[in-house]
């Protein structure tokens, strides 16, 4: 059983599957490749370096020979999977389409060849095609390079004899047919077609009577209309289609030996044709990853040995791509991690759960080999990585959110080893809020002196017991105008004050020292909606008592 990195929720949660899936390599072999990657582990950190290297080479290359890339591009994009036809010439007479179809990939591979030699000096010597013009020869002795596929004379002398003979038969056939064309027309004043027939509507009683009394002639087609009359073969043209049907069957014969050749000549070059397919892929691949990466603006990551998480300016890509449906601009965050507990808080509008998301997808994009949505990424390997969303439900097992939560939360605990990566995004927010605290702050202390690296988004201040935990806050309105805010609103509609307050908000996440101000944006934001003065002035006064 394949080692698992992380499972299919965590995976689609960060949004792993969402830049994966707008991944596109042209060829069947690329495809396959992406849906049968696996991830690197710590202790192949040498073997991602080099992944991430090719992926780097193709990025320059597209960005420096647009055409080569291009031309690459349209080469994979008429590309069929011929592993099957490979495989079949093992046992098998190929067909003749079949033969066509790995004559096709031999042509497609020697013009890969030829652009990647362009470039020979930059590309990576993986990706350079094993030669295969010496089947390519034999599948095209006239070395026409036509994409079709005849059997030719070359292939076999009896062949050409064959075929020269059935030609000599079908001259005496048509000049016994012309001759016997001639004697009927000028011996019954009728007229045949080059075709050597004659057709008459039925409604013509002594025209049909008369071509039905034509010994020469049978009838060979008719309708409700009208009958058509054709040669009837004489003792010598009978002769000539029994002899060319005999040639026919050796030529069908001859031609299925020929074809018996060309799959052993085929199947004893399997290997190098499977590995061209590999080839192939992983050229289509990379270079779609790298043209994936251009498009997005990804980097490539630092591998670090030390278990740790330092990123620059990061995106969620599929957070991003939404905002700019919009006409929005997505806020990059900084942020580092390391083994032990790191927790953000902020306002339900403060993006805790996005960012969390975007360091999820940050390490899964880097343990796939893929460039990631940073201005700088330096990323340690882990050995497992398991995201928990709040708020989710088990409708089948009739779960509440709570419930789902504490199942997933188990099988976390129970597939966490050493450097694993751990995202929990509001746990316990479907109970009560001293249970929830309770169990927050004592997954927590459980949690700080295992070999993880945590990250947690609560509502619940988990600082002022655990001085090991670092603390992270969305800066959210921390330095915004509210005097300019509340104008805004003032004549905007329920729509455009969210709106307008989430334009305001900063995603950005500081570093929250002991003894702080925290700021209490969830008051802010209600009192900025017109909630009542009197309830945001008794909950402030709740949090000071709290807080002394």
């Amino acid at each position: 059983m394949a080692r698992r990195l992380a499972n299919v929720k965590t995976r689609e949660q960060t949004g792993f599957d969402y830049v994966v899936n707008n991944i596109n390599p042209w060829t069947p072999f690329g495809r396959k490749q992406l849906k049968e990657k696996t991830p690197f582990f710590p202790g192949q950190e040498d073997e991602l370096i080099k992944a991430l290297e090719k992926v780097e080479s193709m990025y320059r290359i597209i960005q420096d020979h647009p055409g080569i890339t291009d031309r690459l591009n349209e080469i994979f994009h008429c590309m069929k999977d011929n592993s099957f036809t490979i495989e079949r010439s093992r046992e098998n007479v190929l067909s003749m389409v079949e033969l066509f179809e790995i004559k096709t990939f031999l042509l497609q591979c020697r013009q890969i060849l030829a652009e990647t030699g362009k470039i020979k000096d930059r590309i990576p010597r993986d990706f350079i095609l094993a030669d295969t013009s010496d089947l390519l020869d034999i599948l095209d002795p006239r070395k026409d390079r036509v994409n079709t596929f005849y059997i030719y004379e070359e292939f076999s002398a009896a062949l050409g004899r064959l075929r020269r003979e059935k030609h000599e038969l079908e001259i005496l056939l048509r000049k016994e047919q012309k001759d016997l064309k001639k004697q009927i027309q000028e011996k019954y004043e009728i007229t045949l077609t080059p075709k050597f027939d004659c057709t008459v509507s039925k409604a013509e009683t002594d025209e049909l009577e008369k071509l039905n009394g034509i010994a020469e002639l049978e009838p060979v087609d008719q309708d409700y209309m009208s009958v058509t009359f054709g040669l009837k073969a004489n003792d010598t043209a009978f002769e000539i289609n029994r002899k060319m049907t005999e040639i026919e069957t050796e030529i069908e014969e001859e031609e299925t030996l020929v074809r018996e050749k060309l799959s052993r000549d085929i199947w004893d070059c399997h290997e190098a044709l499977e590995n061209n397919c590999r080839t192939i892929g992983a050229l289509d691949l990379t270079m779609s990853k790298a043209a994936y990466a251009i498009a997005h603006k990804c980097i490539k990551p630092e591998i670090l040995q030390e278990h740790i998480v330092n990123i620059e300016g990061g995106r969620h890509l599929q957070a991003e791509d939404v905002l700019k449906s919009k006409g929005k601009q997505y806020t990059p965050i900084d942020i580092q991690l390391a083994e032990g507990v790191t927790c953000i808080t902020g306002a339900n509008m403060g993006g805790k759960t996005v960012s969390l998301k975007m360091v999820g997808m940050v390490q899964l994009l880097t343990q796939y080999g893929f460039f990631v949505p940073c201005t700088k990424a330096q990323i340690g390997l882990a050995n497992h990585m398991q995201i928990l969303i709040g708020d989710s439900q088990s409708l089948e097992r009739g779960l509440s959110s709570f419930g789902s939560e504490m199942e997933e939360l188990k099988e976390i605990m129970d597939n966490c080893t050493d450097r694993s990566f751990i995202l929990i995004d509001e746990i316990a927010s479907g109970t009560n809020p001293r249970e929830g605290l309770a169990l927050t702050k004592s997954l927590v202390h459980f949690l700080l002196d295992k070999p993880y690296m945590c990250l947690i988004t609560t509502h619940y201040d988990v600082m002022e017991d655990e001085q090991q935990i670092r603390n992270m806050q969305v800066s959210g309105l921390r330095n915004a105008d509210f005097g300019l805010i509340k104008k805004e609103l003032a004549y905007a509609n329920r729509k455009e004050r969210i709106e307008i307050i989430g334009k305001y908000m900063d995603y950005r996440l500081i570093e929250i020292t002991e003894g702080a101000a925290i700021p209490h944006d969830a008051l802010h934001i209600a009192e900025m909606l017109g909630i009542n003065r009197d309830i945001i002035g008794l909950a402030n006064d709740i949090l000071n008592k709290e807080l002394k």
